[in-house]
């Protein structure tokens, strides 16, 4: 059993990361002593370098702030040793760390991923989940090792997905009940009252890192999977479509009863349709490349769109 004031190095990156981390830092069992970081990065229109939203949290608490280029960084691995952690919780760090840092914390290191382990293991699981309609989803805080989201399971919670759910809502409200689960499970390491189950070998799924084009929309699918697609790929990187020859970002979409031949295009006094290999779907929102998101009706009307048109 630890005594009260476990130091610990946590690790993250992006804002989903931040549920976690607050509420370790009111935690009056753990002494968060250091945070790992992503590098601060360019971003915005006016390229601005800023700080991730978990290096923000930590300066504002007066936390110091590691951000190696590469976890395997000599003066890292020394300044990490320093600080000699009893554990290291991790959410959405975004680098894979190398057996030698793995060995570093007493405890190991207690990674936050948001799913149902084994399934969709990899960069992209909440993604993942809506995108292949599953029904349920979760959290799980599993022991780190060398493998991809391998390691023996502590805890887990469920997250039923809804009809209506993008990758935003469902991960939000995964961060916040991950990190009550992240929480209690460090607890339970603490008191030695919780012991990591390994993961059964059966219903592996893997969940690969988004890229820009596996968002584009694929109207020769059905209008179920197009709306399931358009969900789990917004906010980001934002599913999209060319429509002639302009590139167009899609928000989340409606399934209709209307009937159009895959990418075709309707434009009526309700709605902006385009269909797909059964129903069409109607559009809400759009984003013309490098032009801000406004309303798709609106948008179709203005870019008199010709007869002949096709999303592709």
């Amino acid at each position: 059993m630890w005594v009260a004031g476990v130091r610990i190095v946590f690790a993250g990156t992006p804002e989903p990361a931040v549920p976690s981390l607050e509420r370790l830092i009111r935690s009056p069992r753990h002494d968060v002593i250091a945070v790992i970081t992503r590098p601060d990065a360019v971003a915005g229109r006016g390229r601005k370098v800023v700080r991730s939203p978990i290096g923000a949290l930590a300066d504002s608490h007066g936390i110091e702030v590691l951000t190696p280029e590469r976890p395997t960084e000599p003066e890292f691995l020394a300044r990490l040793t320093d600080l000699a952690p009893d554990c290291a919780p991790v959410v959405a760090y975004g680098a894979l760390l190398p057996q030698k840092v793995l060995d570093i914390p007493v405890h190991g290191w207690v990674n936050l991923h948001f799913s149902l382990l084994p399934a969709w293991r990899g960069a992209a699981p909440v993604q993942a989940a809506i995108g292949a309609g599953d029904d349920m989803t979760g959290a799980s805080a599993f022991r780190l090792e060398a493998g991809m989201d391998t390691g023996p399971v502590y805890g887990v919670v469920t997250e039923r997905i809804r009809d209506t759910d993008t990758a935003g809502d469902l991960l939000g409200r995964l961060a916040d009940s991950g990190a009550v689960l992240l929480e209690s499970v460090l607890d339970g390491i603490e008191d030695g009252a919780i012991t990591a189950v390994p993961q059964p070998a059966e219903g592996v799924s893997h969940a690969a890192k988004v890229t820009v084009e596996a968002a584009r929309i694929r109207w020769d699918r059905t209008a179920a999977v197009v709306d399931r697609h358009v969900r789990s790929m917004t906010p980001a990187p934002g599913a999209w479509t060319t429509i002639g020859d302009l590139r167009v970002k899609v928000g989340p979409v409606t399934v209709t009863d209307e009937r159009l031949e895959p990418g075709e295009i309707a434009v009526t006094k309700t709605g902006f349709l385009i269909g797909t290999s059964t129903v069409a779907v109607r559009l809400d929102r759009v984003q013309p490349q490098g032009k801000k998101q406004m309303a798709a009706l609106d948008w179709a009307r203005g870019a008199r769109l010709d007869a002949e048109v096709r999303a592709q």
